[in-house]
């Protein structure tokens, strides 16, 4: 995108965030629910195909201007970034990467549109962190025309936006056991066999659903499979990758939010008869918050860059992802404590940052295995 179009693009998020979707926020939070007139207005903006290819309908934003928006988007609940962003992501990058011309002709103008919500099924019952142990059955068999295909059999956990989705991107085992026997399939949501359970009451981020799916002997076409047959994990690798990058980003906004919030507040409320920002102790929270904030920033914006460079950034994407998810944590802590009884209190709106952040540092790889991830890559690089 030309420098002026991304220019306006970003002044039009940033209206959207403060004017239509902060406003909204307990609203969202109390009815567990974005409204569709919102949800409208994202699509008319085109939020849904943010990372999709121009020649597919999309805005075809490259990794740099995709966190640029994210850092933007970070400035209101993350629930509300959720309803367009497995679109964005998980729910569409391996089609984007990894589909053949056909798959991307079929699905990636709908997608981008957002006429068709999508979704990535990974994560089981008994299988999160080991993402190659997956226990879902993949079976060559041929439908009742005799068409190739395989029938799928499992379930799946905690699967964000499940309830809206019309298509489902499935890891599956082809194989044998570990990841080389695991196979990446789109999966229609009206496919006989599958169901979709309801949302999970969760600690916060009230208005983006997780659910579990189920795969009762669900026939998938030959033709639905991404990739070569055993290639699954490494397409979900590299969803996960660049999944990873993005929700750092937000990280980053949300952190923004919560310092300016933070700050705000300090400026206005008086103990002693001065403002609380004047207490060194106040200042110290807002100078770590600032200086964590900036640093995960910088971090995920050279990352984004090496990405667009064609660079390899499993280890860079690790990184950010992990030093983005614990600053935000310590920031809303902060936050929290620098607002006190006002921090505790629903209508002030940081407890509820407070319990929306403690997901980054789970979903999409727990900080722990991030951990993993850059100490095996720096151990293979020497160092």
């Amino acid at each position: 995108m030309d420098t002026e179009s991304f220019d306006l693009l970003l002044d039009t998020l940033r209206r959207f965030v403060a004017e239509r979707l902060r406003p909204l926020e307990a609203q969202v939070a109390d009815t567990d629910a974005i409204p569709d007139s919102l949800i409208a207005e994202m699509r008319e903006m085109g939020l849904f195909g943010l990372s999709i290819p121009e020649e597919f309908g999309g805005l075809g934003l490259s990794m740099v201007e995709e966190i640029e928006v994210a850092f933007v988007l970070g400035g209101t609940t993350p629930a509300m970034r959720s309803a367009f962003g497995t679109n964005v992501g998980i729910g569409s990058q391996a089609i984007v990467q990894d589909g053949n011309d056909a798959q991307k002709a079929a699905w990636l103008p709908r997608i981008a549109s957002g006429e068709i919500i999508t979704s990535f099924a990974l994560t089981e019952p008994d299988v999160g962190s080991d993402s190659g142990a997956v226990k879902t059955r993949a079976t060559k068999a041929k439908s009742d025309d005799g068409a190739d295909g395989y029938r799928l059999s499992g379930s799946k956990r905690y699967i964000t936006n499940a309830d809206k989705a019309d298509l489902f991107t499935v890891m599956a085992r082809t194989g044998g056991e570990g990841a080389s026997g695991v196979s990446a399939f789109l999966v229609p949501r009206d496919s006989a066999g599958l169901s979709v359970g309801a949302p999970e009451a969760k600690m916060g981020q009230q208005g983006a659903h997780v659910c579990d799916v189920n795969f009762d002997d669900v026939f998938v076409p030959a033709e639905n499979r991404v990739g070569p047959e055993g290639e699954g994990f490494k397409v979900a690798m590299r969803v996960l990758d660049r999944g990873r990058l993005h929700i750092s980003a937000v990280c980053v906004g949300v952190a923004e939010r919560l310092i300016a919030d933070a700050v705000a507040y300090a400026t206005q409320r008086k103990q002693f008869g001065q403002p609380i920002s004047d207490f060194q102790m106040i200042q110290a929270m807002i100078a770590d918050s600032k200086a964590e904030c900036m640093a995960a920033k910088a971090l995920v914006r050279e990352t984004a860059r090496k990405k667009d460079a064609g660079a390899r950034i499993t280890l860079d994407c690790a990184a950010a992802k992990l030093i983005a998810s614990e600053m935000v944590g310590r920031v809303a802590d902060r936050a929290v404590q620098i607002l006190g009884g006002a921090g505790y209190i629903a209508d002030y709106g940081v407890e509820r940052l407070y319990r929306d952040v403690r997901l980054f540092r789970i979903y999409e790889g727990t900080s722990e295995i991030q951990r993993l991830i850059i100490a095996r890559e720096t151990i293979k690089a020497g160092g």
